[in-house]
């Protein structure tokens, strides 16, 4: 039997989870006095009512090593295969735990393939696996595949509000109050594995999810058609207004509409909301 597991960043629904057969691994957000495991013991709207109830941003952990190995050694002990993919090596330790837990266990039964990606970038890439998967793919053959789709991957995600950026230290007071005039909704894509700014787009939100169609239309001609992902940080309205929008030049390619959890909400803030997909080889 092959294993596919991933972490909580994956941002997948419970119930294409629970379809595919898929293990997640809980990364930590932890306040000053509390710790939580994300989509464990803290759902997304509770992370942002603690944060208004503390004044205070969460800080995000990996998996530690030990939990890697806990996990991998049961499942070797049953014979069985193990493929794992998660958050990009560029962004956290878990990707480099994973890979000291199997080098500890049995690097020749366990597999481990950095996503370069976040959020549902890297859930495309784990139904990937499923589908390998499913079709009959050894682990090893999966983990090769994987290597390959994970530079088909495009993400791309509006950010609302620019507070959460500022308090999490990721951007300066200068450019707080820069974005604040301009009211730029800035775009961030993910490529090669780390964030960068793509667009700056300014004026009301919808003028940022207008940009991000217009890149899906673009993107169309080369479109895998497994499926799009939608996914927001309690931002229901704007992804309506996508599904509704995309769902006109898709045609039959499936939609999925995801809520992105607290490690991924920590990071960007409430209403931030992107479109991932893949593409095909060019």
């Amino acid at each position: 039997m092959i294993h596919i597991i991933t972490d909580s960043t994956n941002d997948l629904d419970l119930d294409t989870i629970t379809k595919h057969h898929i293990e997640v691994l809980p990364l930590y957000v932890n306040f000053s006095d509390e710790s939580f495991k994300d989509g464990v013991n803290i759902t997304t709207k509770e992370l942002y009512e603690l944060v208004e109830k503390k004044n205070e941003l969460p800080k995000t952990a990996a998996i530690p090593q030990h939990t890697f190995v806990e996990v991998f050694q049961a499942y070797v002990a049953a014979g069985d295969e193990i493929l794992f993919t998660g958050i990009s090596k560029q962004m956290s330790r878990t990707y480099e735990n994973a890979v000291l837990a199997a080098k500890e266990v049995d690097e020749k039964k366990i597999f481990i393939v950095d996503s370069m990606n976040l959020s549902t970038g890297i859930g495309l890439l784990v139904l990937k696996a499923c589908k390998y998967r499913d079709q009959g793919f050894s682990a090893k053959e999966i983990a090769e595949a994987l290597e390959k789709d994970n530079k088909r991957v495009l993400s791309q995600f509006a950010i609302e509000r620019m507070d959460y950026l500022y308090k999490g230290g990721r951007c300066s007071g200068m450019a707080k109050l820069f974005g604040t005039l301009l009211k730029i909704k800035p775009i961030i894509a993910v490529r090669d594995g780390k964030m960068h700014v793509a667009k700056k787009p300014h004026g009301k939100m919808r003028v940022a999810l207008d940009s991000m169609m217009e890149q899906l239309k673009n993107d169309l001609p080369r479109l895998d058609r497994d499926v799009v992902v939608i996914t927001h940080s309690l931002a229901f309205e704007y992804c309506d207004y996508i599904k509704a929008n995309i769902s006109k030049f898709l045609g039959d390619i499936p939609i999925l509409c995801t809520v992105a959890g607290c490690v991924i909400s920590s990071h960007c803030g409430q209403g931030t909301i992107g479109i991932l997909y893949m593409v095909n080889k060019e």
